[in-house]
């Protein structure tokens, strides 16, 4: 090996030239040798030498790496600088680009937080979004990740339950590292779809509080924004994997298949988020529309109730004029005036109620 200077699993931080770098936590290696675990864990300067192992497929995973040793690693595998640096570059797009010695791939892990984070805002998103970079080598594949969030045990988990997937090589590997990605966004989308259809039912709930369903409705439009952010891409990055993989062979393969489905999938989310977002515009349109209806039927009661208080408020200022009229300084005349506004008052009164005005 060429010799990348640095430890594994052996204390806190080793010295390397000028730079420090810290390894002792955020690393995993793993070897396997016909579709059977061999080796876990082994020390990191060993890497090249099992790459080079014709029989050998290797993974290496780096949890918010140091820089320097990104680039030492770059140099070791001979990864493309600009790989390298959109690995650890902030917005990067999901993207997969092919080099001359291997293919990188930029995706993003999603989770919706439902269990109501005291520490979020009414307003705040709860999707937490996790970069996860690959760099697939024909004799496997460097994975980097940029936080700990996303939980590399589900993938490896993926690898042992399709065993003898993984003695077609590194794009065994990416493959299911790809589907516990594309099946954690269909998670997410399905909680945002519960999310959608509580909003539905309290738009039409008396008891429901404008402002909160307003608050709510924000919240998970910002939320879909952002997640469509992540997955609309994965379909040209699906692709472009499966494309490579095609070229890379010269043959079709049983990975084929397995990458087809994998599209599909992607298809069907894709899909999925489109329709949520129908949804929570017409969740929003509604909203407004009912907001209005409510208004109408304010002013319609408001208008009903001035009327009727109109009317003994006309009779009464009639009856008090300094003229002389029927029943005037008698009881007749207080009589005949209560009468009046009762029944003139009444009538309104049921007339506004048939027509739903009260």
């Amino acid at each position: 090996m060429v010799g990348l200077d640095v430890e594994h699993g052996v204390g806190p931080a080793v010295q390397t030239g000028s730079v420090t770098i810290d390894t002792s936590d955020g690393i995993r290696t793993r070897l396997w040798r016909d579709g059977r675990l061999e080796v876990e864990d082994f020390p990191l300067q060993e890497i090249s030498d099992h790459l080079q192992d014709e029989g050998a497929l290797v993974w290496l995973d780096l949890c918010k790496p140091d820089h320097e040793l990104l680039l030492q690693l770059a140099g070791e595998l001979a990864l493309d600088p600009h790989a390298v640096e959109d690995a650890v570059a902030h917005g990067e797009r999901p993207k997969a680009t092919r080099h001359a010695t291997h293919t990188f791939v930029t995706v993003y892990a999603t989770h919706l937080e439902v269990g109501g984070n005291p520490q979020l805002g009414a307003l705040q998103s709860r999707l937490e979004i996790s970069r996860v970079s690959a760099f697939v080598l024909p004799g496997g594949i460097v994975t980097v990740r940029s936080d700990s969030h996303f939980d590399m045990d589900l993938v490896v988990q993926r690898w042992e339950d399709n065993a003898d997937l993984l003695k077609l090589g590194s794009g065994a590997l990416l493959h299911g590292l790809l589907d516990v990605i594309v099946d954690g966004h269909f998670e997410t989308i399905q909680l945002m779809d519960d999310a959608i259809e509580s909003l539905e039912d309290g738009l039409f709930d008396e008891r429901a509080l404008t402002r909160q369903i307003q608050q709510r409705t924000y919240r998970v439009r910002k939320e879909l924004v952002e997640l469509r952010r992540v997955i609309l891409p994965m379909r040209e990055v699906v692709n472009a994997v499966q494309r490579h993989h095609s070229e890379g062979n010269g043959q079709s393969s049983e990975l084929d298949g397995w990458y087809a489905d994998l599209y599909d999938h992607v298809l069907r989310a894709s899909e999925w988020t489109e329709s949520l977002r129908d949804m929570v515009t017409t969740v929003f349109e509604t909203n407004l529309s009912l907001q209005d209806a409510r208004l109408n039927t304010v002013m319609k009661k408001l208008t009903g109730w001035a009327a009727i208080i109109a009317v003994p408020t006309a009779v009464t200022g009639w009856f008090g004029q300094n003229v002389a009229y029927p029943g005037f300084g008698q009881p007749s005349g207080l009589i005949a005036s209560t009468i009046v506004i009762t029944t003139l008052a009444g009538t309104l009164y049921i007339a506004f109620r048939r027509r739903n005005w009260l």
